[in-house]
Formats: C-alpha cells, structure tokens, sequence
C-alpha cells in the first residue's frame, strides 16, 4: 500500500486549478496536515488567452485560490515562466527540429514540478510535495517505485516515471487508489464549483493542437524535402519534418494501392520516408540513459513489460542495460517506435522498473537501423 507522511509534516499540495488538485488538497487539510496550496504560473500573461489548455495562468491561480479558501488553506502564486520556457518549450522546439517527438509532460514532471516546486518546497519549510496524479508511490525492496493506478483508465505513472528516488521519497500521491468518478463525487461534496471542470488532455502551450504552427512561431525555418518510399523512390514533398511523426497515416500528401505511413524521419537527406504497415515494424530499439525506479542500476539483462507511448499497451520484452543506455528486445515485432518517447519497464505488478528517452530503434523488414546519437542532455542522467 502506498505510504503516508507523518502527522507532523507540513505538505505542499501542487494546485493546478483543476478538479484533481482541489480534491487532494481537500483531502489532505481534512486529515489534519499542516499544508500549503502552490499553484505554478508557467504561461506569460499576455499568452494566455492563445494556450489550448490554460492550467497554470491567472484563471487556474484562482481557481486554485478559492480552493484553499474553502478548505482553509493558505494560497501561494509561484512564478516559473521562465524557466518553463527554457527547459521546457525551448527544448520541445528543439527536438522536433533535430527529427524527434519530445513527452514534454514526462520532462516538465521531473524539471518544473519535482524540481522547481521542489526549491519552493524548501523554501517554505515543506517536508513533501502532494500531486493530483493518478499514481501510487510504493516500497520496492529497499527503493521507492512508482506503481500504477488503481484506476488505470487515468493512470499516469507513465509520465511519472522519470522520477529519482529523492525526488520519490518526498513526493505523496493521495489519488493513486481512486477512480475518477469518486474523485469528482468528493468534489460534488464539498460545492467546488468545478466538478464538471474540463479536464487537460492535450499539451498546455499548444493552442488548438496545432503542433506546426506554434513550432513554426518558435522555431527558425524548417525546409520543404522528399518523401521517399523505402527503396528510395521519390514520391513526393513534404512541408518540413515538424509535420510529421513515425507512425503517422494521415496528412501526408501522397497515395498509392496501399496506405502509406511514416517509418523514419532522415534529418541528414532532410526526408520522411514511408512505408506500407509491415514495414514499420521493429524488433528492438536503443535508449538513452537509464533512469531506475523500483530497481537499481543493474548489469544482467532483465524481462519487463514496456510502454513506449502515453496511450500505448505495455508489451513484452528483455531489457540489456549497459553504461550508456540499454538496448530492448521486444518478444514480437512492435510499430512505430519513436525516438524522443519515454520508454518505460514496468513488472506484472505494475511496478516502474526504469525508464529511458527512446534513441533509435532497427527495422524488422529491411534490417534498417536507425540510430539517433545526439548526447544525452544533463537531466536525462541515470538517477
């Protein structure tokens, strides 16, 4: 079962604005903690009313606000744009132009919300950080490890999982054995006023997901160039390499007897080359860095069942770490395999084993491998 701080703690609870927050918050001040509710300004005021999903600007500050109010709580404004903007968006931007599919969920938990919080958390003399995630923190022999939730249709240990064991050992996840719709009858319960809140389900800086056109007002040009089929063949132009994918189907400008679908994205030939659907399979790819959870650093190869997307079915495989990374195994051919993606190892138990960027990935039909040997950058260093 998941732990719980002692009476005597005095607990930060990150305060979005939304329903989720509000009721951990609800929940901790009724059970007698001596807490505090933080809510992050990450979104400059004028960008505002532009961001498809406005969970940390003014509004969601007072929402938050007449939260705390409500279950007598104090109320902080934390300002972190800034550094949001630069560990955050700049690096988003980044990666799409270097031919990859950032999680910036997953890098924004371990960055902004278990670091920066975590500076506030100091700060203000708090012993732990409280989160709305659907998780559950347990001991995993002698480590802490994130397990998934007990509800899984909103489980979110997957981008949870990058977390170090410090950050681990002061983090508190009071919704990790509920289902939503208690959490929402508590909420209902306690007249919030945002029971029926719309919940964040896309990326928050991306307004009206469109991708593209907000990667375009930050980054530099990225050029028009060939789409190749997989032998090379010219089929047609592509509008620039931020538009596209591995794995994706739709949108891509060009037809034939069978549907066509990105297998790689070449940043040296500046290509998307595609396929038919058997030729996006791979049978193993290659990671960055290994950050453990439940398990240590390990030396022999270990089975474990990965997830490769926020939305993905975790699927069998064998996992061969070395000092670099890890290459995995998968038991049978998977698609689309994306580089920039969290892999993340999981046990039956549903137990966060380890977790790493994906880096590269080998083609199952041509034996094509493709190796992505950028550096890995200082926060994505074993923990």
């Amino acid at each position: 079962m998941s732990e719980f701080p002692s009476k005597s703690s005095k607990i930060l609870v990150a305060m979005s604005g939304g329903v989720d927050s509000a009721v951990t918050a609800s929940l901790i001040a009724k059970a007698g903690y001596d807490c505090v509710g933080v809510t992050m300004r990450l979104v400059p005021e004028h960008e505002e009313q532009s961001v498809f999903e406005p969970c940390c600007g003014l509004e969601a500050a007072e929402d938050a606000r007449r939260v705390c109010e409500k279950v007598g709580i104090p109320h902080q404004v934390m300002h972190a744009v800034d550094r949001f903007d630069r560990d955050i968006i700049t690096h988003f931007v980044d990666e799409y132009q270097q031919g990859r599919t950032p999680n910036p969920c997953a890098r924004c938990n371990r960055m902004i919300k278990f670091g920066a919080l975590y500076q506030w958390a100091d700060k203000i003399g708090a012993d732990y950080i409280a989160m709305g995630h659907y998780a559950r923190l347990e001991r995993f022999g002698e480590r802490h490890s994130l397990r998934r939730a007990t509800y899984r249709p909103k489980d979110q240990s997957y981008v949870l999982a990058p977390l170090t064991q410090p950050q681990l050992r002061r983090a508190w996840f009071p919704l990790g054995e509920m289902t939503k719709k208690e959490v929402r009858e508590h909420a209902w319960g306690l007249d919030f006023g945002m029971a029926t809140k719309k919940e964040s389900q896309e990326i928050c800086f991306i307004p009206n997901r469109d991708y593209a056109g907000w990667i375009k007002k930050r980054a530099s040009a990225m050029p028009e160039g060939p789409i190749l089929d997989t032998d090379g063949k010219v089929l047609g132009t592509h509008q620039g390499l931020m538009h596209y994918t591995i794995g994706q189907r739709k949108g891509l400008g060009v037809s034939g007897p069978r549907p066509y679908y990105v297998v790689r994205l070449d940043t040296a030939q500046n290509a998307v080359v595609v396929g038919h659907a058997e030729e996006t399979f791979s049978e193993s790819f290659r990671t960055g860095p290994v950050c453990w959870g439940g398990l240590g650093r390990q030396e022999e190869s270990f089975r474990c069942l990965v997830q490769l997307r926020s939305r993905h079915g975790a699927v069998a495989a064998t996992v061969h770490a070395d000092r670099q990374g890890a290459t995995v195994v998968f038991d049978a051919p998977e698609q689309a395999i994306t580089p920039g993606q969290w892999a993340v190892f999981y046990n039956e138990d549903g137990f966060v084993l380890a977790s790493a960027i994906v880096r590269g990935f080998r083609l199952v039909q041509s034996g094509v491998e493709v190796a992505d040997r950028m550096a890995p950058a200082p926060d994505q260093a074993p923990a």
